[in-house]
C-alpha cells in the first residue's frame, strides 16, 4: 500500500523544473537571503534545479496538513531566506529556510542532503510558521 501511495503522489505533482520555471542555474546563490550565504542552501538549490530532489514521507504529510503545494516548496527554494544552517549534522547537512507560497504566504521548509552523498535534495518537512513562536518576519524564534 505504501509504495502505491508514494507513486501516485509523484505522478500528480509538477516536476521541479516545471514548478520553478526558467532560472539561471549559475546564478542561484544570489537568491540566498537571511543569515547570508550557505553552502548547504546553494547545493540544495542546484540539486532542485537539476530535478535531483525527493520529498520525504513526513514532508508530504506536513505539506498536506498545512495546505502547502509541493510545487510552492520547490519553486520557493530559489528565493529562500536562510533561517538556520546545520552543515555538520550527522545525517547530512540541512537548512531551515523561509520561503513564500504562490500567494506570498510564509512557509518554513527544512531541506537536507544525505550524509556522504551529493544528492538528492530532500524536503524533510514544511509548515506554516506560528506567529506566536516567531518574530513578525518569521526569521527569528521568539524567546519565552
Amino acid at each position: 500500500m505504501r509504495r502505491r501511495r508514494n507513486a501516485s503522489r509523484r505522478r500528480s505533482r509538477k516536476s521541479p523544473r516545471e514548478a520553478v520555471g526558467r532560472v539561471d542555474a549559475n546564478n542561484v546563490s544570489g537568491a540566498v537571503g537571511g543569515l547570508g550565504m550557505s553552502e548547504t542552501l546553494r547545493r540544495v538549490q542546484a540539486l532542485v534545479l537539476r530535478e535531483n530532489v525527493r520529498v520525504s514521507e513526513h514532508g508530504f504529510d506536513e505539506l498536506r496538513k498545512d495546505g502547502i503545494l509541493p510545487s510552492d516548496a520547490l519553486a520557493g527554494v530559489l528565493t529562500a531566506k536562510l533561517i538556520e544552517d546545520y552543515p555538520d549534522r550527522a545525517r547530512g547537512p540541512s537548512v531551515l529556510t523561509l520561503q513564500r507560497d504562490a500567494n506570498g504566504r510564509p512557509i518554513h521548509v527544512v531541506w537536507a542532503i544525505p550524509a556522504a552523498e551529493v544528492g538528492p535534495a530532500v524536503l524533510v518537512t514544511a509548515y506554516r510558521p506560528d506567529p506566536a513562536l516567531w518574530d513578525e518576519g518569521f526569521e527569528r524564534r521568539k524567546t519565552t
